[in-house]
């Protein structure tokens, strides 16, 4: 038996958990039809078959018709679902980890044009300003269908093989009701705590009385909202002390916060540059008062947060829900002692950015999860061993080379520069975004755990790469900024990398021309405006740096208000003139009709990249393959087999914005799909 806080068995009710680490509800919006398929199971299964004592899954799956989903939720109102939950729980159960799901009513945190085009409904006509409805007041026959809607469905759950439901409250109708901000019903159900309270007990006892008390039931709601008028610490101390002395839960799953806009959402779910754990001493206050299990999840990234938080006693379950995304084996590692080779979480928060925007969750930095049926997060050994030469020491040739190491070839890396990372080295000067240079340092420890050679300060010539005698040659050599994008003047233009990197001096009076929409130009305007500049940052689109997301746009937001950036949408850069010291930039509109001038000392464009890609040209008439990918092999998950040229000397591959411009999960996503099949 390990001394290990997080490896020690916890006892909850009947059930026994075979360590402290669980993986809290969350929906990666991988369900088809709204049942758990065969990409949701691979998904889950994945972070059984990685040693977490608990998986739950949903985050979370809707029981009624009017709480249609908006994250390509499960449908848990409907039957055809248990035969899906099933498969799901039987596959858990055989790697030896429990399984819950989270079960909701939106409430007003949805929308009426989704799904069946059903009225909003929440205990006031107030809208949520995330999802924009505008509710209609809930009725007393809305509110008895919806209590007989949350015990069908955990009947179903049951009969599916779940070992327990979580009802999520937090910003949901159950929580609507408990917030004085969001509960103007009168008589039974509003006013006092006891009647704001009463539709949450109903349902509990609802459920209760359909799945027995041989079935794990927990609450995941706020214990402070953080808001003036809404609930507070005190009260929320007071409603955790209900919820026990009810008799009807389990356990507790503790959130500070709300989650009705951006800012708030990413205060619950804290983002990188962010504090690590900001509510678990809340949650172990919590824990006290009540003398009753208490679950937690909020941005605990890495081990020893996690173990903390067991040893302090603040917790009895530690959730590590986006650590599980970017590693699935995190407690496979601990138990093995090579907690240094778990692949760490930076924050970026491209997973729960991509839901909130309407896409299916990934990792930024590792591909697979998600892509379970197709993508490897073990690599296997290759039948032969082959000399692989990289050429770029990015996220996309550090990824290809990690994986070829990894298969067992003979690896070689140039690099041109004297470090690795690539733009995101560039990125990382951002001291609010240095947790981005772990998608380096880990690829670089794993280079080396796997033989890779790389050659720093290497400027790879033709007769270099063939020099070493390579099978194969993949060109990862990036992009560099492209700012040649204007009428005239483009002379007078800076790229939104000179500003970051510190190769230009920031101007007093700047105009940012963001054609792109991506973090450069948001991280340029903190530079800028930082060192005292007048900052516009202006984009022909309808919004403003739509690349960034939601979450992700917050602290920028909060930093660039202070510092009083404008943003102006809606207006194109067309030209800029030189007039002594200063520069006239001329403006137009892809809307037609207008014509204006702005008068500053510095424009900044920010165009995203053009490949740097004379190397691959320059290798493609010696390649076997011309440099050409098979589209039907690569999806397919076969190694590729293309010859043009059979006198070639190697197949010849480029990848990440040495093709076009992305991002950095684009770049990694390519190198997996081409290395591990070479």
């Amino acid at each position: 038996m390990s001394n290990d806080p997080l490896l020690q068995p916890y006892k909850l009710k009947h059930l026994t958990l075979r360590n402290r680490i669980i993986v809290t509800s969350h929906e990666p919006a991988y369900p088809e039809d709204g049942m758990p398929k065969q990409r949701y199971l691979a998904y889950t299964v994945e972070r059984a078959k990685g040693g977490v004592a608990m998986t739950m899954t949903a985050g979370s799956a809707a029981v009624s018709k009017d709480s249609p989903p908006v994250f390509n939720n499960l449908l848990a109102y409907k039957d055809e679902i248990v035969p899906w939950i099933r498969q799901m729980t039987d596959a858990v159960h055989e790697e030896g980890a429990a399984i819950m799901i989270q079960l909701t009513h939106l409430g007003r945190r949805t929308r009426w044009d989704k799904g069946d085009w059903l009225p909003v409904v929440a205990p006031s006509h107030h809208r949520e300003a995330s999802h924009r409805s505008f509710p209609k007041k809930i009725e007393d026959w809305d509110i008895e269908r919806i209590i007989k809607d949350f015990a069908d469905a955990a009947e179903r759950m049951k009969a599916g093989g779940m070992d327990g439901v979580e009802l999520e409250a937090y910003g949901h109708l159950l929580d609507q009701f408990t917030s004085p901000l969001t509960n103007e019903l009168d008589g039974p159900y509003g006013g006092a705590l006891d009647n704001r309270m009463r539709f949450c007990m109903d349902v509990l006892k609802a459920i209760r009385s359909r799945v027995g008390e041989d079935f794990i039931l927990g609450v995941r709601y706020t214990a402070d909202e953080c808001l003036p008028g809404g609930t507070g610490k005190s009260e929320g101390i007071e409603i955790s002390k209900r919820l026990k002395e009810s008799g009807l839960i389990d356990y507790l799953n503790v959130i500070r916060g709300h989650i009705d806009t951006d800012a708030g959402l990413t205060d619950v779910i804290p983002i990188q540059g962010m504090a690590n754990a900001p509510h678990l001493d809340f949650a172990g206050e919590i824990r006290a008062a009540t003398n009753f299990p208490t679950f937690h999840a909020a941005k605990i990234p890495d081990v020893a947060t996690a173990r903390h938080a067991i040893a302090s006693g603040k917790v009895d379950m530690i959730g590590m829900t986006r650590a599980h995304m970017t590693d699935p084996h995190i407690v496979r590692k601990i138990i093995e002692k090579r907690e240094d080779e778990i692949r760490p979480c930076v924050g970026a928060n491209y997973c729960l950015d991509r839901i909130y925007q309407g896409g299916a969750a990934y990792c930024i930095h590792n591909a697979a999860t998600g892509r379970e049926l197709t993508m490897p997060h073990i690599v296997p050994k290759a039948e032969t061993r082959r000399k692989i030469v990289v050429v770029g020491a990015g996220p996309a040739g550090l990824e290809a080379a990690r994986v070829a190491g990894e298969r067992g070839h003979e690896v070689v890396v140039f690099e041109a520069a004297s470090d690795p990372g690539g733009q995101i080295r560039l990125t990382a000067l951002s001291p609010r975004r240095k947790e981005m240079m772990s998608i380096i340092d880990w690829r670089m420890a794993q280079c080396e755990k796997h033989g890779v050679t790389i050659k720093f300060n290497s400027w790879a010539e033709a007769e270099t790469i063939e020099a070493e005698n390579p099978d194969v040659v993949i060109v990862a050599t990036g992009g560099v900024a492209h700012t040649d994008v204007l009428s005239k003047g483009n002379e007078f233009v800076v790229s939104s990398w000179d500003i970051i990197s510190g190769d230009v001096k920031p101007g007093s009076n700047v105009l940012i021309f963001d054609d792109a929409g991506d973090h450069a130009a948001l991280q340029a305007a903190e530079f800028l405006a930082g060192a005292g500049a007048k900052v516009e940052i202006m984009t022909p689109d309808r919004s403003f740096s739509p690349e960034v997301m939601a979450m992700n746009l917050v602290p920028y937001m909060r930093s660039l208000q202070k510092l009083d950036v404008t943003f102006t949408v809606t207006y194109r850069l067309e030209s800029v003139e030189k007039n002594g010291n200063q520069l006239i930039a001329n403006v137009g509109s892809d809307y037609g009709g207008i014509s204006k001038q702005r008068v500053v000392d510095q424009v900044v464009v920010n165009h995203g990249t053009l490949p740097l890609d004379d190397i691959y040209f320059e290798l493609k008439p010696k390649s076997t393959n011309h440099g050409e990918i098979s589209h039907d092999e690569l999806i397919a998950g076969q190694a590729q087999s293309v010859v043009r040229n059979p006198q070639g000397l190697f197949q010849l591959f480029r990848i990440g914005d040495a093709v076009s411009a992305r991002n950095t999960h684009a770049a990694i996503y390519d190198a997996l799909r081409l290395a591990k099949d070479i």
